[in-house]
């Protein structure tokens, strides 16, 4: 009788954490769940360069608690499927990107500009897209690392690449998983993917992501933050008023002689983006005074937000 009292109080004691467990993950409980993956978009954002000369602007667009089947049943055609491995946790990831996604990104690797249709995106990846999608993966699973690190120290290495649902389940399918949901801004056009977390993964890591560190913030010392503000406001910035871009080949280029001329579309009516280190700032409206061109800024690019970037002009 003793023992059995024992082992009724254990089960008591654990009831609770059982049942948040069947529960599933609660985002709104991890805060820094939210900060990992904006870090993500912005990691992600910047790998993209490394891919593609057009600038590719990632952003979340949602995190949930979603069942591992639920998500992969919405995915049964026209997916790429990649299996990360982290090793400190011991468990796998999972990326999902949509052929259409990985045809994008191919279009501006070989310099597309988005103005042409896309194509058929429900066939399956040529041996260039597989190997484009695998780089994709590669370079997710970078940016997760770095995404990740103020909270758990770990690598997420490729392991497979898949393309049907099925052959891509990394847990059970009734078990909870926390899903993300990433738009990505490319050639004009706007993309999805999506990360899934096992609840298992995240289980030990549910102390450090429930605590908001962006809600700690350190005494600061008045005359430092004034210096610095001074510092940082005499700080000289170079900007430039970009009216219309064009790609041309090598060929266009060695073929322009002296007095050649470059057509553009743009027109005196035609927005100008402002820019400081290859970023958009804002959108500007070209006009003259005492003989020198202006620019009046009108709105500002709300890149990692809205994904305000348009093709020029």
């Amino acid at each position: 009788m003793r023992a059995r009292a024992m082992s009724t109080r254990s089960i008591l004691a654990e009831g609770p954490q059982r049942l948040l467990e069947a529960a599933g993950v609660s985002v709104d409980r991890m805060p820094m769940l939210h900060v990992v993956f904006d870090k993500l978009a912005v990691q992600a954002s910047e790998g993209a360069r490394l891919l593609s000369t057009a600038p590719a602007f990632f952003a979340v667009e949602k995190i949930t608690t979603e069942r591992v089947g639920d998500v992969l049943d919405d995915c049964e055609t026209g997916f790429a499927f990649g299996i990360l491995h982290a090793a400190a946790w011991d468990q796998r990831i999972l990326i999902g990107l949509p052929h259409e996604l990985v045809l994008t990104f191919v279009e501006a690797m070989f310099g597309g500009d988005g103005s042409e249709a896309p194509g058929n995106e429900r066939r399956p990846l040529s041996g260039i897209e597989t190997r484009l999608a695998r780089r994709l993966f590669e370079m997710l699973g970078a940016a997760l690392h770095v995404s990740f690190a103020s909270v758990s120290e770990t690598r997420f290495v490729l392991e497979r690449l898949e393309t049907r649902p099925d052959l891509a389940m990394i847990a059970p399918k009734n078990t909870y998983a926390v899903a993300a949901r990433l738009k990505i801004r490319i050639l004009g056009r706007e993309r999805k993917l999506f990360v899934l977390v096992p609840q298992a993964a995240l289980s030990p890591l549910r102390q450090d992501l429930a605590r908001d560190r962006s809600s700690e913030a350190a005494a600061r010392d008045p005359r430092w933050t004034r210096q610095m503000e001074s510092e940082i406001g005499r700080t000289e910035v170079i900007v430039q008023g970009v009216i219309e871009e064009r790609q041309y080949t090598l060929e266009d280029i060695v073929g322009l002689t002296v007095g050649a001329v470059l057509p553009l579309q743009a027109t005196a009516h035609s927005r100008v983006v402002l820019e400081c280190n290859a970023k958009a700032l804002f959108w500007c409206r070209l006009g003259q005074t005492d003989g020198h061109y202006t620019l009046r800024v009108e709105t500002p690019v709300e890149i990692g937000n809205e994904l305000e970037v348009e093709s020029l002009p």
